[in-house]
């Protein structure tokens, strides 16, 4: 779905439930925010294809954090580009997206022998073998990153302890990841049961007031458009 000039909102779908990277680009290059769960690259291929830029564009990937359907396509981008990818993380997410720590919460040892027995064998078997791959810019939010008119890095923690949301100043867009989420086309808190420390995670989005903010794409509930920054002051009760 097409946005704004050189912006558009990528549609995922997965046993029935939807997924929304973000996609910007322009006459140079395009950069593709979160990549999916494992085994979505075709998907992508496709969403890119419909808003119009050939996957040889895709030069930058940016993670929001390194839950498993932010990271899951991750790898299969790298190995088939014939582009030398920037992957950007926050620094405090990097070494569970890279593998040197296991994923907060998808690691077995985490979870009562309930939980696990509870899964179907195929997210076990992603549990026990996560994606992993190099980030090689670290973020620490406050950056200003030069691509496609400008992205703003906000450091947004609580989701997980490196969770950041990017602000596009060109279109007046916030990317949101899962800082916040869409419902019946309304914005909502972050999901509690998903939120390592919810208290943080609403803290965070006091950042959000500081900006002109027109759209916010959420990565759970897709586009949501802004009328009054009561929207999100509304979050923070």
């Amino acid at each position: 779905m097409r946005i704004d000039k050189g912006l558009a909102m990528l549609e995922l779908k997965i046993r029935g439930f939807g997924l929304n990277p973000t996609l910007i680009w322009d006459d140079d290059m395009a950069v593709l925010v979160d990549t999916g769960m494992p085994g979505q690259l075709e998907q992508i291929r496709l969403a890119m294809n419909e808003a119009g830029v050939s996957f040889d564009k895709l030069k930058a990937v940016i993670l929001t954090h390194q839950d498993l359907d932010h990271i899951g396509s991750l790898p299969e981008i790298l190995n088939q580009s014939q582009n030398n990818i920037e992957v950007y993380a926050h620094i405090l997410d990097k070494p569970y997206i890279e593998g040197t720590l296991p994923l907060m919460k998808t690691d077995p040892n985490r979870m009562s022998h309930e939980q696990w027995a509870s899964l179907p064998e195929q997210m076990q078997f992603l549990y026990m073998n996560p994606p992993k791959s190099k980030v090689n810019k670290s973020l620490k939010g406050g950056e200003e990153l030069s691509y496609c008119g400008g992205i703003q890095i906000i450091f947004t923690p609580g989701h997980t302890p490196g969770h950041i949301s990017l602000y596009l100043k060109q279109s007046k867009t916030l990317i949101a990841g899962d800082a916040m989420v869409v419902a019946d086309g309304v914005l909502r808190k972050p999901i509690p049961q998903t939120t390592l420390d919810l208290k943080t995670a609403i803290y965070s989005l006091q950042k959000f007031l500081e900006l002109d903010i027109e759209k916010v794409i959420c990565y759970h509930g897709g586009l949501c458009h802004i009328k009054e920054k009561k929207q999100i002051e509304d979050l923070l009760s």
